[in-house]
This record gives structure tokens, C-alpha cells and sequence, in this order.
């Protein structure tokens, strides 16, 4: 199996790093993996040599992609996000066209750009934008694409009408939490103040900490004079730091080596998200951690399940402070929303069906790929153009590129 990478993972960054490396883990069960990617590496990327994963270092744009593809022919090729399949899917097409093809979606993003631009321009969101007419085209030359939530599962059938065979629910996998994990967990009166996490390069977290400093901590601090909000995000940019004010209480703190033990110190977690999509692993890491957060719906959205939250749901700003509020200072409703993040946690995250699920229909499909595929003419169709429209240009970036020299 071959990883094709936006990135080299790096789990202490971003959900999105965590994401693949459990992928990776998992396919491991069942074949020798490899990982390759055009991108750099930080000294925050996982050493995935350490796990047993071949290394390999590729060039955008270039045919010596093609020469690798066919020297190693994988089984089953996972792209990392639909980018990476408009840049490679059709090379593998053509030169190993029994490989199974699998996009990880990571999450929706026509869905986030959507909201984004909804958010932006303060209007009724457009779900039909360029980005959804690249995405849903990549789901569809893919033989399957893993979602991460179940409203977007919901999302892509109802809406854009994808049939249930080319699209499948796997949420983040996780060991289920123990009581005697929960007994080690810093108890109520051991934390303080609040918090928020996420990794800045992803703009809806940048959004966020802008909403937390114009509209919430102000009215929180009046409140609370001693409080303080701690902010924590991998890659922080000058921006954020601006907003550093100690004499608010309201604290830049840059990176967490480990966001789990970190939000364990924290009494609630801070999130308004107003934009984005996919599952939030920030909120993982909270339950995990037992410290009830107080969301919005878009926050919450594919998390929340059954009326089972671990703390509030708001959207209103006044509503969203008072609930803040009550969570901190009440330690009934506290401990009562850090136990529904426990059993929110067990239930949504520690259950492994769906892995070992995923690990046989990926055997079935490289058992009955041209049957499978026969059912996906769209998709057959698309791979047919793709393959030359995407070529030539490609080719024409690599001619350009080797003039450039």
C-alpha cells in the first residue's frame, strides 16, 4: 500500500497529521506500506521509518513519478486529500490500472470553502463552488473515499447523490477510555482557567481566536477578573501573537507538545467556530482529556450524537458566555459534561468495527476491482478525461520546468 502525502505527517500539529498516521497504523495490520510525498520535511514530521514504513521522497509534475509507480506497484494506492489525486491519480491510472485508488478526504472542502466564503461575504452559503466540482470529480474517479463525519456522509448522498460504494464513514479510531484513566485526570478544583487549541494554518481556527478575542473573553473576563485564556496552535503566526495581552488574561501560547496532557490542566474549552468541516480532533483530544468544551453547531457538527455532548452547544454570543460560565464555576454540570465526553469518546471514537470493516471491503475490492468499477461509469468517465486534460497540463509544467533550468 502507498500513502501519497499533501505533507509528512506530523500529528502534534494537526488532526489532519493524526488522522493518516492512525490510517497508517491500521493498513499496517494487512500490508507493507509505504509513504511518499513531494513536500518537505519539518523537524515536527513523524519519523515513520521507526514504524516500519519505506520513505520516499517525489517530484511534482514530474515522469519519474511514473517510473517509481511502476517499479513498486502497490495494491492499493490512498491519496491525502483530493489535491494530491488531481496531481498523481491519473499517473497511477495509466501506469497501474489494477491499483485500487482510495482518497481520504480528510474533511469536505467544498464544504469548509463554502462556509467560508459565506462567512466572508456574509451570505447564504453556495455549496456548488469550483471546489466541489474538483472534489466530487475525485470521489468519483477514486474507486473509494473515506469520510470522516457522518453528516458529511449525509452531505455527499443527499446533496450531490453519491452512491453509498464509492463513499465510507471512518471516524478518528482511538483506544477506549478506562476508569482508571479517568481516576488519573486532574479533578475539578485541580484546574483553571479556559482554553482553545487548534493548528493556525487552518483558517477557521484563525476565525475562531478572532471571535474569542473581539466578542467572548471580554464579557467572560468581566466576569471572571482572575481568568485567563490560554490559546495554543501549532505554526503561529505574527497576528496571533499581536493579541497577547497578559493584563486580559488573554494568553499566546504557541504550540503544545502534547494537547491531550495540555487541556487536561484546563477547566473549559473555548470554541465558536464559526466555519470549517469534518470531525474536530481538538475536541477528541477534550474528551479524552476530560475537559467540557462549549462549541457552535458547526463546531459540534458530526460530533455531537443523540442529544450527547460533553458540555454546551451555542451559537448565540450572550448564550455561549453564560453557558461558558456555568461550566466553569458550577462542578455539578462540569462533572456531568466531562462524563458525557467519556461516554461520547467509547461510543463514536474506541468502537473498531468500522476499521476492521474497512480492512476487508479494501480486500474485496482488490478481488473484484473491474466489477466495482463497472458499477461507477461517472467515474470511468472522468478517469478518460482527466487523463488527458490532467496530463498535458502536467506535462506542460514539467516542459516549462526543464526550460526554466
Amino acid at each position: 500500500m502507498l500513502f501519497i502525502g499533501l505533507v509528512w505527517p506530523e500529528p502534534t500539529s494537526s488532526a489532519a497529521g493524526w488522522r493518516i498516521l492512525q490510517l497508517i497504523k491500521l493498513f499496517q495490520q494487512q500490508y507493507e506500506v509505504h509513504f511518499a510525498s513531494s513536500a518537505s520535511k519539518s523537524e515536527y514530521s513523524y519519523p515513520l521509518s521507526d514504524l516500519g514504513i519505506t520513505e520516499h521522497t517525489i517530484l511534482l509534475n514530474d515522469s519519474s513519478f511514473d517510473y517509481f509507480i511502476q517499479d513498486l506497484r502497490p495494491d492499493i494506492v490512498i491519496f491525502d486529500r483530493f489535491m494530491i489525486e488531481e496531481q498523481y491519480g491519473w499517473r497511477v491510472t495509466r501506469s497501474c490500472p489494477q491499483t485500487v485508488q482510495i482518497l481520504d478526504t480528510e474533511d469536505l472542502h467544498l464544504l469548509r470553502a463554502a462556509r467560508l466564503e459565506a462567512y466572508k461575504k456574509d451570505r447564504p452559503i453556495d455549496l456548488y463552488n469550483d471546489t466541489a466540482l474538483r472534489e466530487i470529480a475525485s470521489i468519483y474517479r477514486c474507486d473509494l473515499s473515506l469520510v470522516i463525519s457522518e453528516a458529511e456522509m449525509q452531505l455527499l448522498t443527499e446533496e450531490f447523490h453519491i452512491h453509498e460504494q464509492l463513499i465510507y464513514f471512518l471516524p478518528f479510531c482511538e483506544e477506549a477510555i478506562t476508569s482508571a484513566h479517568i481516576s488519573a485526570l486532574p479533578s475539578f478544583e485541580a484546574r483553571k482557567d479556559f482554553v482553545f487549541i487548534g493548528n493556525f494554518i487552518h483558517e477557521p481556527n484563525w476565525k475562531t481566536v478572532e471571535i474569542l478575542k473581539r466578542d467572548i473573553w471580554p464579557r467572560i473576563r468581566k466576569e471572571l477578573p482572575q481568568a485567563k485564556l490560554h490559546i495554543y496552535g501549532a505554526y503561529t503566526p505574527p497576528k496571533a501573537l499581536q493579541l497577547h495581552q497578559l493584563r486580559e488574561g488573554f494568553l499566546i501560547k504557541g504550540r503544545a507538545e502534547d494537547a491531550r496532557s495540555t487541556l487536561a490542566q484546563y477547566r473549559v474549552l473555548l470554541a465558536p467556530i464559526p466555519v470549517g468541516a469534518g470531525m474536530k480532533g481538538k475536541f477528541v483530544d477534550a474528551m479524552h482529556g476530560g475537559i467540557p468544551v462549549v462549541s457552535s453547531t458547526i463546531g459540534a457538527e458530526g460530533m455531537a450524537k443523540e442529544g450527547l455532548w460533553n458540555g454546551f452547544i451555542a451559537d448565540d454570543i450572550v448564550d455561549f458566555v453564560q453557558k461558558s460560565l456555568a461550566l466553569y464555576n458550577h462542578k455539578e454540570e462540569w462533572i456531568q459534561a466531562q462524563a458525557n465526553g467519556f461516554t461520547l469518546f467509547n461510543k463514536t471514537f474506541a468502537d473498531l468495527r468500522p476499521s476492521f470493516d474497512l480492512l476487508e471491503k479494501c480486500h474485496d475490492l482488490c478481488q473484484n476491482l473491474e466489477n466495482h468499477r463497472r458499477k461507477n461509469f461517472i467515474g470511468r468517465m472522468l478517469r478518460h478525461h482527466t487523463l488527458q486534460s490532467t496530463k498535458y497540463l502536467s506535462l506542460w509544467i514539467e516542459e516549462k520546468n526543464k526550460g526554466a533550468h
